[in-house]
């Protein structure tokens, strides 16, 4: 499953690559079949792919773009199941990171107090439309490396609507913090 990720992610950085759009020129994206909307910075491609998420096959939806140095997509699926949601997310957030060789995870608190940065980063992240349920919406921050050993800063949050799981993630080289800023705070359940 480890191998199918990274496919993704090199998938998404494929389709990316033909997207021709002026450096940030955000746009409002709704991704079909959901009550999210969120600001991109280039025009999304779309990619749909079954994957095994919660124990069966399922479909996986991706929109992605690359502009600025930085690759941003959206992936979405529904695991028919509002019960499977924590589990599944915390198995996608682990595969991300070991994807990105990230650094170990931190806790939040000792970099929130002004503590040493950390590679690794776990942060509630506030999300506009989201109910007060379990799991709670999340903002992973991580520094790693790509598949040929070039580093990367991986930010990504996921959170669930009912069943439908959702991964919002930006890869650079160097990730300008009002970008990401814009980029995650964009982001509204309807």
């Amino acid at each position: 499953m480890a191998m199918f990720f990274r496919s993704l992610v090199l998938g998404i950085a494929g389709f990316a690559l033909a997207a021709c759009s002026p450096t940030f020129n955000w746009r409002e994206v709704r991704p079909e079949n959901t009550r999210l909307s969120l600001l991109l910075p280039c025009k999304p491609d779309k990619l749909q792919k079954t994957v095994p998420l919660g124990g069966r096959p399922t479909e996986l939806t991706m929109l992605g773009c690359e502009t600025g140095g930085a690759i941003f997509a959206l992936a979405v699926a529904d695991v028919g199941d509002a019960a499977k949601v924590s589990d599944v997310l915390a198995q996608w957030q682990r595969l991300t990171l070991l994807n990105m060789k990230a650094e170990a995870v931190a806790s939040t608190p000792q970099a929130e107090a002004g503590g040493a940065p950390q590679a690794t980063q776990v942060l509630a992240l506030k999300l506009t439309g989201a109910a007060s349920s379990d799991p709670a919406p999340v903002l992973v921050k991580a520094r790693g490396k790509r598949a040929d050993g070039s580093a990367v800063i991986g930010q990504a949050a996921y959170f669930a609507q009912g069943a439908q799981i959702f991964q919002v993630l930006v890869y650079a080289d160097k990730l300008k913090p009002e970008l990401s800023e814009t980029y995650f705070s964009s982001l509204k359940l309807e």
